[in-house]
């Protein structure tokens, strides 16, 4: 039996034959990392927001002293 090195190559990965992958895709840049990045800026945005918050209620208490 052989093994198939080829990813393009369905001999040996299960059967059935596998989808052709565009280059962004082998590149791992396809439409599921753009999704990934667009979470990834969104958790950051609510970070920097909950840090500026916590940041003003300090100033505001030490101006408050």
């Amino acid at each position: 039996m052989t093994d198939s090195k080829n990813i393009n190559n369905p001999v040996g990965q299960g059967g059935g034959q596998r989808k052709k992958l565009s280059r962004a895709e082998r590149q791992n840049n396809g439409p599921h990392r753009n999704r990934d990045r667009r979470n990834a800026a969104d958790q950051k945005a609510e970070l920097v927001r909950k840090m500026r918050e916590k940041a003003r209620a300090a100033e505001a208490a030490g101006a408050g002293e």
